[in-house]
């Protein structure tokens, strides 16, 4: 069996015709990716892509696939990992306000994250963090999730192993609110700074990566804001964010999205093109 995907091979349909990751990925993609996994002995699998590209989808769909077959298997994202409303408040007041806001990188306990992994891949039992986006706080260790051993690990998160810019390239701000609240790059610095440092040691983990890749980083807005009316609609007593805020939360992801839109096409293992509707149009593989 090949560990590459082919595109031919995602669906009976011609490529296009699949339905959006929204509502689940083909059942073909889905078996295709777990065979990637398998096929290339990955005891932890990464899946990346942006905000709203159904990376959390495919890995659950992955996942449920890999127990049918009887593996033992442990999901994971990126935003398990968060640092707490606490920490990051003082992040806000000791370098720059922004920080406060989890998701870019320097928010998330790395060291953590690798401590978890490094178990994982090593079959041995572990406790990891839940991370409660409501009330914007780190689940208490009594209610983190446990496991004694796994065969395999899909870790998903929307800046999987994302180089660092240069600092040519950090001076220009690259919309309004880094013109607005960072106009000295100090928030954009601290992060590439973390994601040049940091984050390498994690990456590092990840023995396979698939990136779905979207047509450009103007569908993100779409692609959240879809999230949001899908989550309110499902807790309608939950405070949710309007469009305008939507982009404003967007737009603090938007330097390290393209960052990865123009990286990880030549560092991911293999990739899936998306449309802007998120259906399965192509597939490659890094040679």
């Amino acid at each position: 069996m090949s560990s590459r995907l082919h595109p031919s091979a995602l669906s009976g349909k011609a490529p296009g015709r699949q339905p959006a990751a929204a509502a689940g990925f083909e059942p073909a993609c889905v078996a295709h990716v777990l065979d990637d996994a398998l096929t290339a002995n990955a005891r932890v699998y990464a899946i990346c892509g942006l905000q709203g590209s159904g990376k959390s989808t495919l890995a659950a769909q992955v996942a449920a696939l890999a127990r049918s077959r009887g593996l033992r298997v442990a999901v994971l994202s990126i935003d398990d990992f968060y640092l707490g409303r606490r920490e990051r408040l003082r992040l806000g007041r000791e370098v720059q306000p922004l920080l406060a806001t989890r998701g870019p990188p320097g928010t998330h306990e790395v060291d953590l994250a690798c401590e978890v992994l490094d178990r994982l891949h090593a079959g041995a039992a572990v406790r990891w963090p839940r991370f409660d986006k409501l009330r914007d706080t780190r689940v208490v260790p009594s209610r983190w999730a446990q496991v004694e051993a796994v065969d395999l690990t899909l870790f998903e998160g929307w800046f999987l192993k994302t180089p660092m810019q240069t600092a040519a390239e950090l001076v220009a701000p690259i919309n309004a609110l880094e013109r607005d609240e960072d106009g000295d790059g100090r928030w954009r610095g601290y992060c590439n700074a973390a994601l040049g440092r940091d984050y390498p040691a994690l990456w590092s983990r990840l023995d396979r990566l698939l990136f779905l890749q979207p047509p450009g980083f103007e569908v993100v807005a779409d692609w959240r804001w879809q999230q949001e009316c899908a989550m309110q609609a499902r807790r309608p007593s939950r405070q949710a964010m309007t469009r305008a805020q939507v982009e404003r939360f967007v737009s603090l992801f938007e330097r390290v999205s393209r960052q990865a839109l123009a990286r990880l096409p030549q560092i991911a293992d293999a990739s899936l093109r998306l449309d802007a509707s998120r259906r399965v149009v192509s597939a490659a593989n890094r040679q």
